[in-house]
């Protein structure tokens, strides 16, 4: 015969354990001192799209990306705009290949999806991990 009330028990056996835990072990803090200690950012944390480039003194000398514009087609919110070169110029690796003339993301529109990473045949786009974007100086 089961007694009434033992899962009730069981649970608050849980509850208070957890409690008693939480002021010893430090994987169980619940709150952060956030501008002491910044919060920890997981792995698969996204923030947002960018465009790669593999130089860094010349970005865009080295982009990855050739202005197919799969990227603009299969983003959900349309927020992508590509406009293709009309020329020609040589990539990181000496290859002559076209360029995006124009390429914009609207950072307000895009939702973090992810498919513009997805569909890209050439990884010319990434997601960012960048968390703090504000910043307290104003200029």
């Amino acid at each position: 015969m089961k007694v009434p009330g033992t899962g009730i028990l069981k649970g608050l056996a849980v509850t208070a354990k957890n409690f008693a835990g939480s002021f010893h072990d430090p994987e169980r803090y619940v709150t952060v001192e956030y501008p002491e200690k910044p919060a920890p950012v997981t792995e698969a944390y996204r923030n947002f799209p960018f465009l790669v480039h593999d130089v860094e003194n010349d970005p865009l000398a080295s982009l990855r990306c050739v202005a197919c514009q799969i990227c603009e087609k299969e983003c959900p919110p349309k927020c992508i705009y590509i406009v293709k070169s009309t020329d020609k110029k040589p990539d990181a690796t000496g290859k002559q290949q076209f360029y995006p003339a124009v390429f914009d993301i609207d950072i307000s529109v895009c939702m973090s999806c992810q498919i513009c990473v997805e569909v890209c045949p050439f990884d010319a786009i990434k997601m960012d991990q960048h968390f703090e974007i504000a910043e307290a100086d104003r200029f």
